[in-house]
């Protein structure tokens, strides 16, 4: 074990994080990548969905990998570093950046496609929450930081979590990565998108509405249609 792992080991002990020298390796990348109130988010987003996952009787290393689990949390916002910053929305650049770095480590391949869809879809509540757990616990852990809806903690555990990860005003770190990225890569923050919805509301433009959109398709969908009508004319 390096140093740096040691010393990993030593600022999180008492916490239970699910330690392996995987485990280990992506915490050590992400902390070295990311802003350190994103990075606490995602170490939080696994101690919250690890409990929510509890509350349904979800027992870590039987009911799901826990080294899944973990790594899908501790990544899950990699996009919204400098390294991961490419030219996707930030969720899929992360998702990419996590499954080649993971690859590179000699995971395998369904336990790296697993990890991926974890992050691809943790702004996807709806989707995320129907799939197994190693990708459903990401949504709700992450969810659960911003936002802690559902079960209550334990008395204490949310001082104890935050006096080893404080949240370094995370929600609005989050949102000013997110959107600093789309302003500078309007790719980035595509119409009806969560991170366009953001970048919406910072500039203050308008949306195409749906006939704008289809108008343009080159389809001529609208030419001719009459809504009150029932359809075409």
């Amino acid at each position: 074990m390096t140093r740096s792992e040691d010393d990993v080991m030593d600022i999180y002990w008492g916490l239970p994080f699910p330690w392996t020298e995987l485990t280990l390796k992506a915490t050590l990348l992400a902390r070295g990548i990311e802003q350190p109130a994103i990075f606490n988010h995602s170490m939080r987003t696994y101690l919250y969905g690890r409990f929510l996952g509890e509350q349904q009787g979800l027992r870590p290393g039987a009911d799901y990998d826990d080294e899944l689990l973990f790594l899908g949390c501790v990544l899950h916002d990699a996009g919204l570093s400098e390294k991961g910053n490419g030219d996707q929305r930030f969720d899929l650049d992360g998702a990419d950046l996590a499954a080649d770095w993971l690859t590179e480590q000699g995971l395998p391949s369904e336990k790296v496609e697993v990890v991926w869809d974890a992050i691809a879809l943790h702004l996807h509540y709806e989707i995320a929450i129907r799939k197994r757990p190693e990708i459903a616990l990401v949504t709700a852990g992450a969810g659960y930081d911003l936002g802690p809806t559902g079960p209550a903690l334990p008395d204490g555990y949310a001082d104890r979590i935050h006096a080893v990860l404080p949240r370094l005003h995370a929600a609005a770190v989050l949102h000013d990565e997110i959107v600093g990225q789309a302003l500078d890569k309007p790719q980035k923050a595509p119409p009806f998108s969560m991170s366009g919805e953001l970048v919406r509301q910072v500039t203050r433009e308008s949306w195409p509405t749906w006939k704008e959109l289809f108008q343009t398709a080159g389809w001529k969908d609208y030419d001719g249609y009459d809504a009150e009508g029932g359809g075409a004319v």
